[in-house]
């Protein structure tokens, strides 16, 4: 018989080492009876482990060449056979829980349907990071954020007056979902499909955010047709800036216009 008091927080730590964690997801971390901890290197491991006896890795479960769904289905069922058991659990994620993150919808989604109490806590993520580092707003010509492969592989509407910010482009072109990098054809892939609505020398960025304090942010310009080649890993991302100045809507002003006279 479930033991409904159990409970699972998946809590984001940020993307800097001890500069971006939140006093209450902190709080979650010490007070936990057990935390499962997915980091992207092993010193912020190591830093959360510091915060409570009981911390295990989830990153055990990759594998070059192993399909991350089911990689994500076992972070999920370690994590609430202990909710099953009835520990309060934290999940304690490197960003935000809830960006790019499929483990941490999925498990408070199952713990709910069991009857457990679940909830997430945001954290500063990397697109935080990117605004902050690169100098962008969003809000001056507006933006449009894509996972790669899901942006190559589907139809879109297309808008070269926005930034345009593809994640995970090391992994872009990986439809088995096995591989950590991806091969340069298929970013040349990307590349191609880019150059139709982009000049060839249109400038743009492969940015990473520092984990480590020590560390130097990534903000690699580059010509557009120089993609294909450029060094990328799994966390890199690709910023596009605006290719064209937008065109006022005349029949939206017009109708703007005649309110702001009456």
């Amino acid at each position: 018989m479930t033991n409904q008091s159990g409970s699972i927080v998946c809590v984001g730590v940020g993307m800097t080492l001890g500069s971006h964690i939140c006093p209450l997801s902190r709080s979650y971390i010490e007070q936990a009876d057990v935390v499962f901890c997915s980091m992207s290197d092993k010193y912020v491991e190591e830093w959360v482990m510091s915060m409570n006896k009981d911390v295990r890795s989830l990153q055990k479960y990759y594998a070059e060449g192993k399909d991350r769904r089911q990689t994500y289905r076992e972070m999920i069922e370690a994590m609430m056979d202990e909710v099953r058991s009835g520990k309060k659990v934290v999940g304690a994620f490197y960003g935000h829980p809830g960006v790019f993150a499929m483990a941490p919808h999925k498990v408070i989604k199952q713990a709910r349907e069991e009857g457990f109490n679940a909830h997430m806590e945001p954290g500063i993520s990397a697109e935080d990071c990117l605004f902050a580092d690169m100098g962008l707003d969003p809000g001056t010509n507006g933006c449009a954020h894509y996972e790669a492969s899901q942006f190559l592989m589907n139809e879109k509407r297309f808008d070269n007056t926005a930034l345009l910010i593809l994640w995970q482009i090391g992994m872009v072109g990986d439809r088995q979902l096995k591989k950590f990098v991806s091969e340069n054809r298929y970013r040349k892939v990307l590349q191609d499909y880019l150059l139709e609505h982009y000049p060839t020398e249109h400038q743009i960025a492969l940015y990473e955010a520092a984990v480590l304090p020590i560390e130097k942010v990534r903000i690699e310009w580059m010509r557009l047709d120089q993609l294909c080649e450029a060094t990328v890993y799994q966390h890199s991302t690709l910023v596009i800036p605006p290719a064209k100045k937008k065109t006022p809507d005349a029949k939206i002003e017009a109708i703007m216009n005649a309110l702001d006279s009456e």
